[in-house]
């Protein structure tokens, strides 16, 4: 088995191995996996955190040995908490802009490492703030597929970060993430932190958002805002009507 590591702010994991294929979520810095399969400019991986599989460019990452890998997944590293993180990469004197829940790999006071490459922390790297907190400071950040970051980020990959950062790991679609917590049986009963879980007409998850109290609900929808919910579902202020229905709560803290 072979084994990598994002060496680049964040990287696009697609479906197929072409630049024309759609962006299914994304790598952010530190971030490891596995190494499944090989052509002329790209590779299949399983990211290590959610066991995701997609497609990344070959030149956009660092091979990673056995031992090293094996670590980072028994003791993670570091995150970074600020939207964003500057990181001077030390061998071209260039700065890399790390996105929230970078992994700061073998950190070493302020210096991390990646293979031969090392990469001096500039600032304060910001330290786990609550879920709140955490959750609005994507507040208007852009709806985009597959997005992991500020400045673009889909329903579950924001739900994912935001709990990334509270160290708390999420499966990657809604789909997934519905399978695990506890259900919540009450909607009075919803606290912050629950997630909430909206169904197509199919029965299909395709939704989710973060609960902030038993009205309030933060999520990515266009862009990243807070509605508010009832028993039918999501109720928009922006288009004076429900948007989503509303399939099950679940509780993770």
């Amino acid at each position: 088995m072979e084994y990598g590591i994002c060496n680049l702010a964040v990287i696009p994991l697609r479906a197929e191995p072409n630049d024309r294929s759609e962006q299914v979520s994304q790598v952010l810095f530190g971030e490891i996996f596995e190494v499944t399969e090989w052509t002329e400019r790209w590779v299949k991986i399983i990211t290590e955190s959610d066991s995701y599989t997609g497609w990344i460019g070959r030149l956009q990452f660092a091979m990673l040995g056995h031992i090293a890998y094996k670590n980072l997944k028994q003791t993670p590293p570091p995150l970074t908490y600020r939207p964003i993180t500057q990181a001077w990469k030390i061998a071209d004197n260039s700065v890399i802009y790390l996105p929230a829940g970078s992994s700061l790999a073998f950190l070493e006071g302020t210096t991390c490492r990646i293979d031969n490459e090392r990469y001096e922390i500039i600032g304060e790297i910001g330290e786990r703030e609550d879920m709140a907190t955490t959750a609005k400071s994507f507040l208007n950040s852009p709806y985009l597929w597959g997005g992991r970051t500020h400045f673009g980020i889909d329903c579950s990959g924001f739900t994912q970060v935001v709990f990334k950062l509270n160290n708390i790991q999420l499966k990657r679609d809604a789909s997934q993430q519905v399978e695990q917590g506890t259900l919540v049986k009450n909607i009075n009963d919803v606290r912050l932190g629950d997630l909430a879980f909206f169904n197509n007409d199919a029965g299909k998850v395709t939704h989710v958002g973060i609960m902030l109290n038993n009205v309030d609900i933060i999520h990515a929808s266009g862009k990243v805002k807070i509605d508010t919910l009832d028993t039918a579902g999501i109720y928009s202020k922006e288009q004076k009507r429900n948007t989503h229905k509303l399939h099950s709560i679940r509780r993770f803290m």
